[in-house]
């Protein structure tokens, strides 16, 4: 039995109500439900008897301190088989981390902890380090973003990773840790008997200095499928050194996230290279790199080669414009793979649109989701947008959010989504003016097809 209650104001009669189904259910997640210290007493009784439950989640509620040590008064208990714990921005300290030290060091079950947004600071994960190196500890997953750490807690870090062989999941993203701070690691890693298959270090103050060494880690660890270093600024030179441990035989990345990595169309020979030939990567995101349609073009000639995999393509805010929808259309009508393409934020413009609806209307694509927001579409496009929709029963997700399609532009969407034909399951529309009437119909439109969402 499972609870997903998310963004209610819990009533004692509410709250009274559902400690009588908690004491059944193999997950509880309570997210978003003004949730205090009090509640936690209540919650650690249920941890206690209730043997089945696994997975408890309650981010985003003002628990404090108090509330995390009730709750481990539960999970240090004999009978508590709890797996996963979310405490994400629930107002905790460090003084939270000596509470939750003593659980990692005595409760063998617990195999994921999600304590990211929460002002931990380096003094508190370095206790949590000292609880992960107890034998007893089994951590597969640890999530410290927005811990308010800085470069210190890396020693405590690499000390843990040498002694936990069990940990899978890395994230220490939007921590101040540095250059310096994440070169220590990732010798650490390198190191480390840890089979690493996720390490997230966005906004991490990583510049091209750190990137031979996240590139020895690439290389040497064959476990490591997920990556992402979005929102550091590592640059062309930086990304060439990436690559080189991505394209090692040993590499084994599937999803590769490098937003906002101050890229240029310099760097699409070596990602273009990468895409190609390295057959386990389905998933890269390239958001808000000044790509331009020359370094598309080269992506899109990778796309086309016959050993590229990739399922999800993110180009979002890359500086594109109409001039590369051909070239993305020919990509589209040739590989068989790719299911996901966000290419939001361009100026692609009507013209640009129809020529993609050629790709996306061939049989050899199979597009599942695409986004087209922002990107200067008017109601011209959109008799074409409809005959992809009707036609291509793979779509099941389009977003044509702030573009200015008015009341013409909605009816003709509105007229696929009626169509039998049309699988499209959630159509985004935000930011677009339309006329009550045609909120009518869209209202109609969703009681008449539930499976249907439209978020707008």
């Amino acid at each position: 039995m499972e609870l997903d209650i998310q963004c209610e104001e819990m009533s004692p009669s509410r709250w009274a109500e559902l400690l009588t189904t908690m004491k059944s259910c193999k997950t509880i997640r309570l997210d978003d439900c003004n949730l205090s210290s009090s509640n936690c007493e209540d919650l650690s009784s249920i941890i206690n008897t209730n043997p089945s439950l696994t997975e408890l989640k309650l981010n985003n509620n003002e628990l404090g301190d108090a509330g995390v040590e009730y709750l481990c008064k539960g999970l240090l208990m004999p009978s508590c088989s709890l797996q996963k714990l979310w405490l994400q921005n629930c107002n905790l300290t460090s003084a939270s981390c000596e509470t939750l030290r003593s659980v990692l060091s005595a409760q063998p079950s617990l195999t994921e902890l999600h304590v990211g947004d929460n002002r931990l600071g380096t003094a508190g994960v370095k206790v949590l380090c000292q609880g992960m190196m107890n034998p007893s500890c089994k951590l597969q997953k640890l999530q410290l973003e927005y811990c308010e750490l800085t470069a210190d807690i890396v020693e405590a870090l690499n000390a843990a990773l040498q002694s936990k062989p069990t940990l899978k999941e890395l994230s220490l993203s939007n921590n101040t840790l540095g250059d310096t701070a994440v070169k220590q690691l990732c010798r650490g890693l390198v190191e480390a008997s840890c089979n690493l298959e996720l390490l997230h270090l966005e906004n991490c103050g990583i510049t091209s200095d750190s990137c031979r060494d996240i590139s020895a880690v690439l290389s040497n660890k064959s476990s490591l499928m997920d990556i992402s270093v979005g929102d550091n600024k590592i640059g062309d030179s930086g990304l060439a050194l990436l690559c080189q441990g991505l394209m090692h035989p040993n590499c084994k990345i599937q999803k590769l996230w490098l937003w906002d990595c101050d890229l240029t169309s310099a760097s699409c020979k070596d990602l273009s290279r990468l895409i190609s030939t390295k057959e386990t990567l389905t998933e890269i995101s390239l958001i808000d790199n000044n790509l331009r349609d020359s370094g598309m073009e080269m992506l899109c000639q990778a796309l086309k080669d016959p050993r590229s995999k990739l399922q999800e393509l993110w180009v979002r805010e890359c500086g594109l414009t109409t001039s590369c929808c051909k070239v993305v259309s020919s990509a589209l009508s040739t590989n068989k793979h790719l299911k996901v393409l966000h290419m939001g934020e361009n100026k692609l413009g009507d013209a640009g649109v129809e020529l993609l609806c050629e790709g996306l209307l061939h049989p050899n694509c199979n597009i599942q989701s695409l986004w087209l927001g922002n990107c200067d579409l008017t109601a011209a496009c959109c008799a074409t947008l409809a005959t992809v929709m009707t036609t291509k029963q793979c779509l099941t997700e389009l977003d044509l959010s702030y573009n200015p399609l008015e009341d013409e532009g909605i009816r003709k969407i509105c007229e696929a989504l009626r169509n039998p034909s049309c699988n499209v399951q959630q159509l985004i529309l935000y930011d677009i003016l339309w006329s009550a009437e045609v909120d009518d119909e869209l209202r109609a439109l969703e009681d008449s097809k539930p499976e249907v969402k439209i978020i707008s």
